[in-house]
């Protein structure tokens, strides 16, 4: 009682209240409400005038978190494609073969938000943990393989909100991925002394990776390791190998199903994600081998219950891979990568992975 309402009084007074900055933050920020909301800005006035201030403040704040939610999801969006960036994925191998890997990746991100939002200093810490089996196929006479990946993540998110500290946290798996393909051109299926005598010179292959909606998600949070959609990635790779050389290229596609539990009831329909990567490859013996790796991705805006959302995509990534024998059957690979964001709002991370792998069968 006896203080000013939002609508009433002057910008001078309205900017006097403690929390009003949601309404003195600019037009920007009321444009991201309307988008998200659908509240026009009378509706808004309105609104002021019959609410009590702190539920204004409430109802206003809610909006800005739910924007938020949604470029965190982005965030993680730009993680699944980053996780992607894997030399020698069309490899030819040993029919029977099969690989069972653990790897380890820590990141670190400094964040970059609409200013409007009022959020400064953001930076990322993830952990994740990553379990990973592959077999080698004949599928009608072509090389092929089926991999699995379960990975299992630890993050932590922090700023300054309006200048005070604030962060969070979440654990747990995330969404698993399975994957198939097949080279359809220059890898014929072989095993034993046949595969051994074999040059590959081109290989050409086409896969389809399927991510399924498993891991940790709570509707009533913005914030979740797992999507709860399904995603479907097709893929055409091309190899070229001369020598101790190979040149790698791989151009895919991300589509997403709807999720329809996203922030509660509403739904989320996201644009499909296109990407292209590069490898150059260099193997000094069998087992030990380095690379360097780019690539790009952009695209996936999304709609949140038909309302267009700022938060398109453009992710510039680089590499480098060291791969090295512990035995015949045993290797481990230790990694660099690096994330720049083509857009003004997005992430920049630098992050390092270390994994260990063995391989039995396909004699």
């Amino acid at each position: 009682r006896g203080r000013p309402v939002p609508g009433r009084e002057s910008k001078d007074q309205i900017t006097s209240i403690p929390g009003a900055v949601y309404l003195s933050a600019g037009e920007a920020v009321w444009s991201r409400i309307r988008k998200i909301s659908k509240l026009s800005p009378e509706y808004v006035t309105a609104l002021g005038k019959m609410l009590p201030v702190p539920w204004f403040y409430v109802i206003m704040l809610s909006m800005r978190i739910l924007y938020l939610g949604i470029f965190c999801l982005f965030l993680l969006t730009e993680f699944a494609v980053a996780q992607q960036l894997e030399p020698r994925r069309w490899t030819h191998l040993p029919v029977g073969a099969n690989f069972a890997g653990i790897g380890y990746a820590y990141t670190e991100s400094e964040i970059f938000l609409d200013p409007a939002l009022q959020i400064e200093d953001a930076t990322g810490e993830i952990h994740t943990g990553v379990f990973s089996y592959l077999r080698a196929l004949d599928v009608f006479g072509k090389s092929g393989r089926i991999d699995v990946t379960i990975p299992y993540s630890i993050g932590r998110w922090a700023g300054l909100l309006e200048g005070q500290p604030a962060s969070t946290r979440r654990s747990g798996f995330n969404d698993p991925r399975m994957r198939f393909a097949v080279n359809v051109l220059g890898s014929p299926a072989q095993r034993g002394a046949e595969f051994r005598q074999f040059e590959a010179n081109t290989i050409v292959g086409v896969a389809m990776e399927i991510t399924a909606p498993l891991g940790e998600y709570q509707k009533e949070k913005l914030i979740n390791l797992g999507g709860n959609r399904w995603i479907f990635r097709p893929q055409i790779g091309v190899v070229h190998n001369w020598a101790k050389w190979a040149a790698e290229i791989t151009g895919s596609a991300w589509f997403y199903t709807d999720n329809d539990e996203f922030a509660g009831d509403k739904t989320r329909d996201q644009d499909p994600l296109l990407a292209v990567q590069s490898h150059l490859i260099y193997t000094f013996r069998p087992g030990l081998w380095a690379s360097l790796s780019a690539a790009y991705g952009g695209g996936a805006g999304s709609k949140i219950d038909a309302v267009q959302v700022d938060d398109h995509i453009g992710k510039a990534l680089w590499a480098a891979s060291f791969g090295f024998p512990i035995d015949r059957r045993q290797g481990i690979k230790i990694a660099y990568m690096h994330g720049q964001t083509t857009e003004d709002s997005g992430d920049n991370y630098d992050r390092i992975i270390l994994a260990y792998s063995t391989m039995w069968g396909g004699q």
